[in-house]
């Protein structure tokens, strides 16, 4: 976890920059310690307001917090508990998601293809390339309801093999694993 700090319009003490990255530190147990999160705070002093602003980015996460106090540890401890809790719910969204994503029905097609006749090839008006990391079904399942796509064609790592998740006309789900 890479923590900057930025200090406008007053100088600060030794005392106030540990306490702040000792806060901020914290901050890293809801991620481990592999986290690649940057951790950006800037303390500013406008004659009796004492301003913290806390951005976290990085693991498709962007938090923001901002707090404004007359004691500029008490706005440290005001921001840092307010990250905690935008934390906090974004960590239970998104285990929310991954239970929903495990509990939901998908009808399975298996489809031999045979390499007998060729046909004449058709003008295709676009490509893509799949090169992602190999997933599980329900996280198939959740980067499909997150990119907003019908379907999608993902490296099973349960089966070595490609297949493709897609949206049902009854509102579920249904996987594509052709058979070689």
């Amino acid at each position: 976890m890479n923590i900057s700090f930025a200090f406008k319009n007053f100088e600060a003490s030794d005392h106030l920059k540990k306490y702040a990255r000792r806060r901020m530190e914290k901050l890293g147990r809801f991620f481990g310690k592999s986290s690649g999160l940057d951790v950006a705070v800037v303390l500013t002093v406008d004659k009796f307001r004492h301003r913290c602003e806390v951005t976290v980015t990085g693991e498709g996460l962007h938090i923001n917090a901002t707090e404004q106090t007359s004691d500029m540890y008490a706005a440290i401890d005001l921001v840092t508990d307010k990250v905690e809790a935008q934390i906090k719910r974004q960590v239970s969204r998104v285990k929310s998601q991954r239970r929903r994503a495990r509990n939901t029905e998908v009808d399975i097609f298996s489809y031999n293809l045979d390499t007998g006749e060729a046909s004449s090839p058709e003008l295709a008006e676009g490509s893509d390339r799949l090169a992602g990391k190999p997933l599980h079904l329900d996280e198939a399942l959740m980067q499909l309801d997150s990119i907003g796509s019908e379907f999608l064609v993902f490296f099973n790592a349960e089966n070595n093999r490609i297949n493709v998740v897609y949206h049902t006309k009854v509102g579920g789900y249904a996987l594509i694993d052709p058979v070689l």
